[in-house]
């Protein structure tokens, strides 16, 4: 039982650190500017969020509102998903 409860232990702490490399977040914010060359958009909660290379900007521009599902990597917020607010 010993052996059964080191085992489980050792396994919750080798995968405890994966959680804290990436966090996964949503925030509904208005677009403040829009970068294309450095591929970011920074929101009214002054905060940045870098998007993928294969990010469409079309219909985005400044003072559109937006819901946006973003990551943590390595202290960056990335962007997974965006929708545009109506």
């Amino acid at each position: 039982m010993r052996i059964l409860i080191a085992a489980l232990l050792a396994t919750a702490s080798i995968f405890s650190p994966l959680n804290s490399w990436a966090q996964s977040a949503d925030i509904e914010a208005t677009i403040k500017t829009i970068d294309v060359k450095s591929m970011s958009l920074t929101l009214d909660d002054g905060k940045t969020y870098k998007v993928p290379e294969e990010f469409n900007f079309e219909g985005l521009k400044a003072g559109v509102k937006v819901l946006v599902f973003f990551t943590m990597v390595d202290g960056n917020r990335v962007v997974d998903d965006l929708q545009i607010v109506q």
